[in-house]
């Protein structure tokens, strides 16, 4: 998992310190003490605003020379990585106090042999500053001891520990931890729960699906993998009927699994012979295991990155599933743009059609104009992943000359945006319409009283590919 810890009253004594200095001040003022209690340390004292700001503000510094580190922080983290653990220490500490932060914690870290993968400083008087940084690096547990960075987490489905102080000790809606052996044992036996996916493809028919399948196989932290389907795929010019593009998929799928240890046993179906709009009604092994895995369980997402042909099958033979899936798929141009012949579209429109009036949950990654960001040039992905594995060199290979599209320098790495999509959300922006209706000529038409889809309409290309990269450029070891 993918761990964030503050520093001031998680890894450093700072309240403990902060209280004993301000008792020593307040003598030297001759005042009398403490005169309010259940407050932070700052409002204890009889000290005009100015003047406790004014100290504040002078001392901060030599203060921060002085903080020692929380019982074992170092002794447990080092532990949490040991059980590969990614460590993100994220502090407020770039606020405007101190003239250079960054070197000043490093060096503190340094000192007390506290180890990290990646160190940011955020400010801390922005709450959700230090959310967000939490929601860009993947954080699944962040360990703080403000309550409202806590709130600020939790409102992004991020797991929050809230370190015990006593001007948080009142706080009940998050797990109080008291010192860094409870932490240990706390994410030792945390279990985030995965997401059920089911992922629609088809494998053959370029090099993104060899890449996106790889991608959600090496994030099995956060997916629960329930059947890879083999969606329809053909080209009349190179005589690739759909069932002997079914085949070679299928025969891709077992080759990606196997690279990466993935038991493939009653995970792999193959599905639809041909397409809805030439008349293809049949059952097929991935229609029925789609229908029997979204039936089983509370909640599936079906990753689609082909023709949708599989998935609408499903929902015209059991619509019960409707309710208890969620589709996320690859198809069709941006809203506006004058027609959606796009291969996965034009394939089986009426699948499409089928898909969209059903109300289902949908998720629509238009591709000209949004994923088609999402271009690289092969001496990118030569410099991220050569020689990492014999998998990733062989997806450099399949890059370079995919055998259908001739050889090429640079393309779009179309389907890992469905993966990169599940992984995180906020690395996409998207906005819900009325679902539109779709023309004889494919374009959109807008409505205003239909139900309401999700149109991606922005990709943030750096992290998606900076995510993809870390994952295949690790070991071929299974990410659990």
């Amino acid at each position: 998992m993918r761990i964030g810890i503050d520093i001031d009253n998680v890894l450093s004594n700072f309240n403990e310190v902060l209280l004993n200095d301000y008792i020593n001040h307040d003598k030297e003022l001759g005042n009398n003490g403490i005169i309010k209690n259940n407050v932070y340390i700052r409002d204890m004292f009889n000290w005009t605003k100015d003047e406790e700001q004014q100290y504040y503000h002078d001392n901060i510094e030599r203060l921060a020379n002085l903080l020692e580190p929380i019982k074992d922080c170092s002794k447990y983290i080092k532990k949490l990585i040991d059980n590969g653990h990614y460590i993100c220490i994220i502090s407020g500490r770039d606020n405007g106090e101190y003239p250079d932060p960054y070197n000043m914690t490093t060096k503190w870290l340094k000192k007390y042999d506290i180890p990290y993968d990646k160190l940011i400083l955020t400010n801390a008087y922005n709450h959700q500053e230090k959310a967000n940084i939490c929601i860009e690096n993947n954080i699944d547990i962040m360990i703080d001891d403000s309550i409202n960075v806590c709130v600020k987490c939790s409102e992004n489905n991020i797991k929050s520990l809230l370190f015990n102080t006593e001007y948080n000790k009142n706080e009940t809606r998050y797990t109080r931890v008291n010192n860094w052996e409870e932490i240990f044992n706390y994410i030792n036996n945390y279990r985030k729960e995965k997401i059920n996916v089911i992922l629609d493809t088809d494998t053959y028919n370029e090099c993104d699906d060899q890449f996106a399948l790889a991608y959600m196989i090496k994030s099995q932290d956060i997916f629960n993998i329930t059947a890879i389907t083999v969606a329809p795929y053909s080209h009349k010019e190179r005589n690739e009927t759909v069932i002997s593009g079914q085949e070679k998929s299928y025969n891709e799928i077992l080759k990606i699994c196997n690279w990466l240890n993935f038991d493939t046993k009653n995970k792999v179906f193959k599905g639809a012979k041909d397409y809805i709009c030439n008349g293809y009604e049949e059952d097929n092994d991935a229609v029925n295991k789609i229908i029997e895995i979204s039936l089983k369980n509370k909640k599936t997402y079906i990753m689609a990155i082909g023709a949708i042909t599989n998935v609408a099958l499903a929902i015209k033979k059991e619509p019960k599933i409707i309710d208890k899936i969620e589709i996320i798929w690859l198809g069709g141009n941006e809203l506006g743009y004058k027609d959606n012949l796009e291969y996965n579209f034009k394939q089986d429109i009426e699948a499409v059609k089928i898909v969209f009036n059903s109300k289902v949950n949908l998720t629509v990654l238009p591709c000209k104009n949004v994923v088609s960001k999402l271009k690289i040039d092969i001496n990118t992905l030569k410099e991220n992943l050569t020689n990492k594995s014999e998998l990733c060199n062989y997806l450099i290979d399949r890059f370079h000359n995919d055998g259908y599209h001739c050889i090429q320098k640079e393309r779009v790495i179309w389907d890992i945006s469905v993966i990169a999509y599940m992984i995180n959300s906020n690395w996409f922006k998207f906005k819900e319409i009325s679902c539109p209706n779709i023309s004889d000529d494919t374009s959109y038409m807008s409505t205003k009283d239909h139900h309401k889809v999700k149109f991606v309409i922005d990709v943030n290309r750096t992290n998606i590919y900076n995510d993809l990269f870390k994952k295949l450029g690790d070991s071929n070891e299974i990410n659990k």
